[in-house]
């Protein structure tokens, strides 16, 4: 009998899979290196056991991936390992560190996350650029839930809506096949953030490959495309903050 952890191992596997195939890490029927054969290769160590993965996919098979398989996937897509293995944070979201206490008793501070916004743009998974002393966590009535980070805002693109010196608070969604487009979002690429009004672009295939970026300040700023990559993350703007 299949133990409940790895039962759910395997149903956050199939998650991710689904992810890395909206990014075009994976395309099933692919030559070029990113196909299943490519896949199996990577994570079970055999490009003809595809059929293994397919039976990993298939919710009514009893097949299930195993751990030594999931730090593997991991390691080889950049898959946030606290996630993949316990189920805890996103599954390609930095690890935010732990809360702070007070000098109270020990209780914990807030769940929002304020960080810089150089900080934010350079944290990744593998080099974590946030440091424990400078983290300060605060809370907003009404505002629930983990995995909440703000940053300041530098810049004037997205005046009105949002001004210079304003703080935005952001949720990580799981992918690019989650935007509704023309809503704001902050986009991470690397060591890149922007805050930006945002279109999704199909290729050919329907796959979502590039991101139309679109400044508030539209009369200083013209939209640019930007390329959806294994670096990408996407983050919902849900609150802005502004200075009286």
């Amino acid at each position: 009998m299949i133990r409940e952890d790895r039962i759910k191992l395997n149903e956050r596997f199939i998650k991710v899979f689904k992810l890395l195939e909206d990014r075009g890490d994976i395309i099933k029927n692919d030559r070029n290196g990113k196909g299943m054969g490519d896949f199996a290769q990577k994570i079970l160590g055999n490009r003809a056991y595809g059929h293994i993965v397919r039976a990993y996919l298939n919710e009514n098979d009893k097949r299930c991936l195993d751990y030594r398989q999931a730090r593997i996937l991991c390691r080889e897509y950049g898959v946030n390992e606290s996630y993949m293995l316990d189920g805890v944070g996103t599954p390609f979201g930095f690890d935010i560190p732990k809360k702070k206490v007070d000098d109270t008793g020990g209780k914990k501070v807030g769940n929002i996350l304020f960080t810089t916004t150089e900080a934010f743009a350079g944290a990744t998974i593998e080099n974590n650029s946030f440091t424990f002393e400078d983290n300060d966590y605060f809370n907003i009535p009404g505002l629930t839930g983990s995995n909440l980070v703000a940053f300041p805002i530098k810049g004037n693109s997205m005046e009105p809506v949002i001004n210079d010196g304003d703080v935005v608070v952001c949720r990580q969604i799981s992918g690019v096949s989650d935007i509704r487009d023309n809503k704001i979002y902050a986009v991470k690429s690397r060591s890149s953030i922007w805050v930006k009004y945002v279109q999704r672009i199909p290729n050919a295939k329907g796959r979502i490959a590039h991101l139309k970026l679109i400044s508030a300040n539209h009369l200083e700023y013209d939209p640019f495309v930007e390329e959806v990559n294994e670096y990408t993350r996407i983050y919902e703007v849900i609150r802005r903050i502004s200075t009286l």
